[in-house]
Formats: C-alpha cells, structure tokens, sequence
C-alpha cells in the first residue's frame, strides 16, 4: 500500500490531514476537562460567571473541533480519491503497453477487478488511514494520560477491560481477516462469468444454455455471497460486544468512582471527565481494529495492483532504436515462434518476402497459425529464433510507436468504439480528411449505408458496433485501417463476413487505388477466391510452411492447397 501511494499521493494534503487531525483530537480531549472544570468550580460553587465562561470556551473548542474534522475529512477524501485516479491511470497505461502474454496471464476479468474494485479498497483503506488510524493512537495515548490525571486509582480498570478487547479483537482478525483476503479472489470469478454471458449472449441462446450459464452465475454469486456473510456476520458482532464492553467498563467506573466520591477522595467533575475518557480509550481501541481487520484486504487489493504494475513486459522498444526505413517492405526470415508455456513451435522456419506493390496471402486450416503469423508483423508477441522485417528494419529493433504508424492493422474480429463514425475513422489517423474518410469508405464498399444516413460520417456509433451488422462493421474496420497512411496493411481474416461480389469489388478497389498499389498488402483468407489474385500465397498447415507461390502454381503443385480448392469447390466457392 506505502508503495502505491508513494508519488501518488500529495505529501502537501496528507501533512495537512494529519495536522487537523491533530487540532480535532487536542480540542475533543480538552472538553471534558472543561466539563469537570464547570462542575468542580461553578456548579459546585454556584459561580454562574464561570459557568458562562468555561461554557463558551467548551463551545469555541467545539467549532474548532468541527473545522477541523471538516478539514481533516475533506483533504483525507481529496487525496485518497486521487490516489485511486492515479493508479487507475498508471494501470491502465501499463495494460495497454502489455503483450497478448501479459494480457493471457493475467486475463481480462482480474485486469477489470484490480482496476475497479481493488483500486476502491485501496482508496478507502487510506481514507481510513489518515483519519482512524491517525485519531485512534492519539486519542488513545492522549486519553489515557488525562484519565491518570484525574484519578489514577481508577486508571487500573483498564488492567482487566483492555486485555478483554485485545483477546476479543484477535479473535476477530483470525477469523475475519482470511475471509476479507478471499473477496477479491471471489468478486473476479463472477466478473470472470458475468463477463463471458455478456458477450457470449447470443451463442448462449442459440445453443439454449441459459439455464447452464445462470446456473454459473448462480454457483459463483452464492460463494461470493456466503463468504460476504460469513464476514460481515463476524464483523456484526464487533459493535455489540464493544458496546457490551464499554457499558461495563461505564458501570464499574461510576461504581467505584462513586465509592471514592463517597470517601472525598474524588471530584465528581473528574469523575465525569475520567468516564468520557475512558469512552475515548475503549472508542480509539475500537477504530483500531477496525483498521486492522480492513487494512489486510486493502493489502491483498494493493499486492494484485502491485502485481499489474511490477509485471515485465517482454515487448519492450530497444533502448537505441532503428529508424524504419521509407520503402515498403515485409520480410520474414526463417522465422519460429513458440507460446509462452508451449511445448511444440506455432510457428516454424516461416520464410517469405514481400515488396512495395505487392500483396502476400495466407492460408491454411484452422488453428495453422495464420492469425499468429501476423501478429508478428506489429509486434504483439517477440518471435524465437529468425527476424520479422518491416521496410527492412527488424521490428525488435524499431521504435514501438513508429512501427505501429507504419502498419495498418483490422484484426480477426472487427472492433468499433463507441462515438461517431468519423471519430472511428479518425483512430488512426486523428488528421483525417472528410474527404479522405469517404474515399476510404469507397475502398471498403461502405459508403452507400453511411450516405443513406442524414447523419452521414456523425451517425452514432454504439458500443462494440452494435447497430451495424457483421460485414458493415467489417467494412468500416477496413475502412479505419485505409484512412491510415501505412506502409503496409494488415487484413486478418476481415472478408470473412462479406459476400463473394463484395469481397471481390473491395479487393479490385485496393489495386486500383494509387496509394494503396504502392504498398504491401497482407491478406488472411479462408476461401481461396479472397487470395487468387495475391502476388504470393503461402499455404500453412500446423505452423509450418508448406507451400508458397502464385494461385495457379499452387493449384498445379501443392497438395495442401489443392485440398483447400477441392473442399470449396463442393461450395461453389472456387472461381
């Protein structure tokens, strides 16, 4: 916990919580001096001057009292409220810096629990930090040095009430505090669910598992919320057996305080004063293992932040990077690549080249490793042994954010963010044009349900696309990625959706572009007709290469390909 707040937190505003902490608890111990001062020395006396007097000065230490709390809470909300802004911010900018490594180790369901709810038990663990567990030790030590003052005598009643409270609150914490550490683990097991039913609903209905993934969700929510109520069951009981406590430590005071009233031996102003005291005493003992048992879940909240934030990313941009070169160029140098944990390679001795004008194809079965394949190009993951080559500059070697400007990337699954169409445009390429956003649209065959809208290029966008169909929001994923100027555009299975007449106008409307024919275009197919007319095919079976050359030499030559041609053309699918 130290270590998130540190440079996160201003030293300023906590300094400053601290000292009207301070100020509170002087004033708030002061008062029932003042209270026995007004008993001993007015009521006592009948001095209704004095009584005025000290009344006042009580009241006056009152407001201060007031203000200062008010100050104390406002600089404690202030200052642990922006801690949690600023390890949000922190670890979502190290999130979006992660590899797909990184990303598949941790697993978006714990990234959303650390960043939200962990993130929150930290916050509030420092609210209780700079105002509890500041008050509670000065109250405590400042109490029990007042209460001697009045009547040490009676000061050994504490002899047998605080070992009471410390036996029950350990109590407390051997119970409590392992439950409070599970609560996290819990709370990412249904966000784990709740996650996958949400963006999983319509295969759920089509296949009618409903009552399969409730039944999930049900599972999941009953441990989250029988281990909820086991805690907060022991944690109910706290209030009660400490107002047990304190009443019998207020009942044996009065006791024997009335006893040594009886023998002169104690004012009864001071008597008042010790019973507010030893309130003081047993309330700050209270706050205390309040603190104690929260701050261990703060803890396990702040160590899986930690662990977000202290996680090695593989993929880092060299320390003395390469300028990438002008020409458009794609090179693949006998490259292998395995996945983190994997036994066998993904990819093996993958070795093709591709030169500016020039459109490279790839594919292969199911689960070949074409989608790994490109992945290398952008650098999501590092590659084994060989070298991946963009313009000539090895990507290992490049700046990070450069070689991502000089690829245009529409991944497998067509991504859009909710806004407006030309802010979605605009993604990569923040200077975009109107103009060159609608030439863009041409190229991807998705002016005509962008024209037909009033609202043309500021027609609403909904989350994830949702009010676009599959091959609409396919056609403006290709769309972003042609608004980009790229030296080389990377196109991962995104004609899967389009039906052959599109497929085909959008492929003839990228060779005929005059820009986009000087590039390197990387094409990821399934069907044979979407990567025909490719300069060059490689053909992938099980990671490996094992074909690689123009359509008709395939089709004469490569055994793995002609399967591939054989198996559309009982669809009707070969051109």
């Amino acid at each position: 916990m130290i270590k998130l707040a540190k440079g996160r937190m201003s030293a300023g505003a906590v300094i400053g919580a601290i000292l009207f902490m301070v100020v509170q608890v002087i004033s708030s111990l002061y008062l029932p001096n003042l209270t026995a001062d007004i008993v001993n020395n007015g009521v006592a006396t009948g001095d209704i001057d004095y009584i005025w007097h000290t009344g006042m000065l009580m009241v006056a230490f009152s407001i201060l009292s007031v203000l200062a709390a008010v100050g104390n809470v406002f600089l404690a909300a202030r200052t642990s409220q922006k801690l949690g802004q600023n390890v949000r911010h922190d670890v979502y900018s190290k999130v979006l810096n992660y590899s797909h490594d990184e990303l598949d180790t941790i697993g978006t369901s714990s990234l959303i629990t650390r960043t939200t709810n962990d993130v929150t038990q930290l916050q509030n663990a420092w609210m209780m930090i700079l105002r509890m567990m500041i008050m509670a030790p000065i109250m405590l030590i400042g109490a029990s040095f007042l209460a001697y003052q009045k009547n040490h005598t009676l000061t050994t009643i504490f002899v047998i009430v605080i070992p009471i409270m410390l036996i029950f609150v350990g109590i407390l914490m051997k119970f409590a505090v392992p439950l409070f550490r599970k609560m996290q683990e819990k709370t990412d097991k249904i966000n784990l669910v709740f996650r996958e039913g949400l963006t999983g609903v319509r295969v759920i209905r089509a296949f009618r598992q409903d009552k399969f993934e409730q039944d999930r969700f049900d599972d999941a929510n009953l441990d989250y919320t029988n281990n909820a109520i086991k805690v907060n069951t022991i944690m109910a009981l706290a209030l009660p057996v400490m107002t047990l406590i304190m009443s019998g430590t207020n009942i044996g005071i009065t006791w024997w305080g009335g006893h040594l009233i009886a023998q002169q031996s104690l004012e009864t102003g001071n008597m008042i004063a010790f019973v507010t005291y030893a309130m003081q005493i047993l309330m700050s003992f209270m706050m205390l293992a309040m603190i104690l048992m929260f701050i261990p879940r703060a803890q396990a909240s702040a160590v899986r932040i930690n662990e977000v934030l202290d996680q090695t990313t593989t993929v880092i941009g060299p320390s003395d990077p390469q300028p990438i070169g002008k020409t458009p160029s794609l090179e693949f140098d006998h490259v292998t690549f395995r996945y983190h944990g994997a036994e066998e390679p993904a990819l093996t001795d993958i070795d093709v080249t591709a030169h500016a004008g020039e459109t490279l194809a790839i594919i292969g079965g199911t689960g070949s490793g074409k989608t790994t394949m490109i992945n290398l190009i952008p650098r999501f993951y590092d590659v084994e042994n060989g070298q991946v080559r963009v313009n000539g500059t090895p990507v290992d070697q490049a700046d990070l954010k450069q070689l991502h400007q000089t690829i245009a990337f529409v991944p497998q699954k067509a991504v859009l963010f909710s806004g407006t169409v030309r802010e979605n445009m605009q993604y990569g390429n923040p200077n975009a044009t109107d103009e060159e956003i609608w030439h863009a649209l041409d190229i991807a065959q998705s002016r005509d349900f962008i024209a037909e809208n009033p609202e043309g290029l500021d027609y609403h966008v909904e989350q994830g696309g949702g009010n676009f169909s599959g091959g609409q929001r396919q056609r403006l994923a290709i769309a972003r990625a042609l608004v980009k100027d790229a030296s080389v555009y990377v196109f991962d299975d995104s004609f899967s959706a389009l039906d052959f007449k599109t497929d085909a106008d959008l492929r003839q409307a990228l060779k005929d572009d005059e820009q986009i024919s000087q590039k390197v275009v990387v094409i990821v197919g399934q069907r044979v007709s979407t990567v025909a007319d490719a300069d060059t095919i490689v053909v992938l079976d099980d990671g490996k290469m094992v074909g690689r050359g123009t359509h008709a030499e395939l089709k004469e030559t490569n055994t793995t390909y002609q399967e591939i041609i054989k198996s559309q053309i009982r669809e009707g699918d070969e051109a």
